[in-house]
């Protein structure tokens, strides 16, 4: 097991060597703020970090954590010195499994990848079999969730995106244009003949940042026929419009599988262009599993599982 000598503030208790695992734990404690979080990000349960995190106080004489007022744990000064050491670590931990790696050609380990859960659901999950038939000793972690993860706090290796990154001069994130999506407008089957009294099934306010939720609200608005939901994720938008509860706007790729949908022409609408971006750890971009992931990602929406 790697070890590696932590250097404390003067006035701390005698130092022993510190076993990576219990700065896991500190590092997973300052990236969750709390025991549950932290739990969660390392696969265990909350009193088992608690009691690591006791275990490692004890053995440096110094509290790593103290809790403010709203309840989330903070590094206390001492945290901070063994937080910075514990991020030096974990960078050559992962520098030599990358060094490891590239000896290796299986795809062996865990990877967690985010999206929306639409993406997860209806495009990720049909296109599995291949994959993990040819890597038996690859693991992946989907996670369905439309927030954006932090990759830099590693809540996860990599992320899908329906947009081109902010922050691209972070020099610890890479990413990359995987994909244009193309949207369009969908009806239950059996509607296609009336569908200029169907109402839009429009996203809730809260999503009106995403330009194909403003592209819905301004064609509910010229139209005066606006639906009596308004959703919050394109699953649910999908699932109203198969339904018959009114029109939807999709992106293709989710869509044109799903059935008992028919897509209407409406160019002269002008539907929305969406980007879809992939985003890894910089320090992790070599490893065989993750190549193999984004080589996969690549496949995935080049040629959707429908079409092969």
């Amino acid at each position: 097991m790697l070890r590696h000598a932590v250097t404390l503030p003067t006035g701390a208790a005698k130092l022993h060597d510190i076993d990576w695992g219990d700065l896991r734990h500190v590092l997973a404690l300052a990236r969750g703020g709390s025991f549950a979080a932290a739990g969660r990000l390392l696969g265990t349960d909350a009193t088992t970090v608690g009691r690591r995190l006791r275990v490692l106080e004890e053995r440096l004489g110094t509290t790593l954590f103290s809790r403010a007022a709203g309840g989330a744990l903070l590094p206390t000064p001492a945290g901070e010195i063994a937080l910075t050491k514990a991020e030096a670590i974990e960078a050559e931990v992962m520098a030599l499994s990358g060094a490891l790696d590239a000896v290796d050609p299986m795809a062996l380990g865990k990877v967690r990848l985010t999206a929306a859960p639409s993406f997860i659901s209806r495009l990720l999950i049909p296109s599995l079999p291949i994959l993990l038939a040819r890597h038996s000793g690859l693991q992946l972690e989907l996670i369905g969730d439309p927030r954006n993860f932090n990759l830099t706090r590693r809540e996860a290796d990599m992320a899908l995106r329906l947009a081109r990154p902010a922050d691209m001069a972070n020099a610890r994130v890479v990413a990359r244009r995987i994909a244009t999506l193309e949207y369009a407008v969908y009806v239950a089957a059996g509607q296609e003949g009336h569908t200029e009294d169907l109402p839009w099934i429009v996203y809730e306010d809260a999503m009106m940042h995403l330009p194909h939720a403003r592209w819905i609200a301004t064609q509910a608005e010229k139209s005066g026929r606006t639906s009596q939901i308004a959703v919050n994720d394109a699953e649910a938008l999908l699932q109203a419009a198969a339904a018959g509860l009114g029109r939807a706007l999709l992106p293709k790729i989710l869509a044109e599988s799903a059935g008992g949908l028919r897509r209407l022409d409406q160019q002269d609408k002008n539907p929305p262009v969406r980007e879809m971006w992939l985003l890894m750890h910089a320090e992790l971009r070599q490893l065989t599993r993750i190549r193999t992931v984004s080589d996969w990602l690549d496949g995935v929406f080049r040629r959707p599982h429908w079409e092969r």
